[in-house]
C-alpha cells in the first residue's frame, strides 16, 4: 500500500491483496442468510403400520391373554334328544403371552457458554438437540417396529419365527417377481394372501387383512402402471387404484390399504422381496409403549460448565396375537 499526495494529505492506495481482503468483508456483509436449518432425510413409517398402546410405567414386561374353548362328553354332534347324561360340558382354557420391554436412554450434552452464544445468533442449540434425540428415537422405534432389536432377541412386522413364508404363484413364463407379471396376475396374487389368511382363520370374517405393505419400488410400480377401464375417462385409472376396489376383502366389506415399506426390500426368503398382509388392529397386532420419550432429569456439570439431560423411555416388542391372519408372500 502506498501514499501518495493529493492537496498535502497522504491518502493510501490500495494494492491488490487489501482489495482481496476488503471484497471478502463486503461479501460477508451482503450474504443473505438462509434461516433454515435443514435436517438429515429420513423415513418412519412405524405409526401407520401398528397399534401403539401407551401407559403403564416402567415395567420389564407386558402380557397378553387368550382363550381357547373346548366343550366334553355328550354326544359328538351336540344333540341330546332329551336324555341327560348325554349333556356336554364348555371348558376354557386360560393362557398368558408375555412380551419383552425395552429401555431406550440417551443423554444431551450442552455447555452454557453454547447456550448464551444461541442467544446471541437466535439458534437454540437446545432445540436442535432435542430435535436430533427425536429422530433417533423415531429411528429406533422404526426398526423396532419393523424388524425387532436382534440384541434383545425380538423381531418385528417382517420377520416374525412363527408365521410360515410361502413364494408368490410362478406364472406361465415361470417368474414370480411382479415385472414380469400381468396385472390380472398381481391381482391374484393378492387375493391368494388375503385368502390364506381367512381361510387360515376359520374364514372369520373379522381377521380378513385390511394391510398389506411393499417394497417401495413394487408400490411404484402399481401406481405407474395404468389400466384401461370401460366407463372410466381417458387415461383410465392405476393398476393400485383398481386394486383397492377389485380385490377379495373390498368384497367382504373391508377396505384395503396398500403401502410401501422399505423394510421389506430383502426380507424374504433368500433376500428376496417380501409382500406382508395382516389385519392392522389391535386385537390382532399391536405394540405398548410404557413410557413415552421424555426429558427424565437435567443436571449442571461444573466439571465441564455444561447442562446434562438425560432422556428416556420404555419400548415394548411387537406383538402378533393371531398368527393365522398374518401372511408372508416371497419373491414378487
Amino acid at each position: 500500500m502506498t501514499f501518495p499526495k493529493f492537496g498535502g494529505n497522504l491518502m493510501p492506495v490500495m494494492d491488490a491483496s487489501a482489495i482481496t481482503s476488503g471484497l471478502a468483508f463486503l461479501e460477508s456483509e451482503l450474504e443473505k442468510k438462509d434461516s433454515m436449518l435443514r435436517e438429515p432425510l429420513q423415513s418412519t413409517t412405524y405409526p401407520r403400520d401398528i397399534t401403539i398402546q401407551s401407559g403403564g410405567g416402567w415395567v420389564e414386561a407386558t402380557s397378553a391373554f387368550n382363550v381357547d374353548y373346548g366343550v366334553t362328553g355328550g354326544s359328538g354332534s351336540g344333540a341330546v334328544g332329551g336324555v341327560a347324561n348325554a349333556i356336554r360340558s364348555i371348558q376354557a382354557n386360560v393362557g398368558k403371552d408375555l412380551f419383552k420391554v425395552l429401555p431406550y436412554e440417551v443423554t444431551m450434552n450442552i455447555k452454557y457458554v453454547d447456550v448464551q452464544r444461541g442467544m446471541v445468533t437466535g439458534r437454540s442449540i437446545e432445540k436442535m438437540y432435542n430435535d436430533g434425540i427425536r429422530l433417533d428415537f423415531d429411528k429406533f422405534m422404526d426398526s423396532n417396529v419393523y424388524v425387532g432389536n436382534a440384541e434383545y432377541g425380538t423381531q418385528g412386522l417382517v420377520n416374525q419365527p412363527n408365521i410360515t413364508p410361502a413364494s408368490v404363484k410362478v406364472n406361465a413364463a415361470s417368474k414370480t417377481e411382479w415385472v414380469n407379471k400381468t396385472p390380472q396376475e398381481i391381482l391374484d396374487d393378492i387375493n391368494e394372501a388375503i385368502l390364506a389368511a381367512w381361510e387360515a382363520s376359520g374364514y372369520d370374517e373379522s381377521a380378513i387383512p385390511n394391510h398389506i405393505l411393499l417394497p417401495p419400488a413394487h408400490y411404484t410400480r402399481l401406481v405407474n402402471t395404468t389400466l384401461a377401464v370401460a366407463g372410466v375417462a381417458s387415461g383410465g385409472i392405476s393398476l393400485l387404484n383398481y386394486l383397492l376396489e377389485n380385490n377379495l376383502a373390498k368384497s367382504k366389506g373391508v377396505d384395503l390399504f396398500i403401502g410401501e415399506c422399505r423394510w421389506c426390500i430383502g426380507a424374504g426368503a433368500a433376500g428376496k422381496d417380501r409382500m406382508i398382509a395382516y389385519r392392522n388392529e389391535e386385537r390382532f397386532v399391536g405394540m405398548d409403549l410404557p413410557v413415552e420419550l421424555s426429558r427424565a432429569m437435567t443436571q449442571p456439570d461444573p466439571n465441564t460448565a455444561s447442562y446434562v439431560s438425560l432422556f428416556v423411555a420404555n419400548v415394548g416388542q411387537v406383538k402378533v396375537h393371531y398368527v393365522e391372519p398374518f401372511v408372508y408372500r416371497d419373491g414378487i
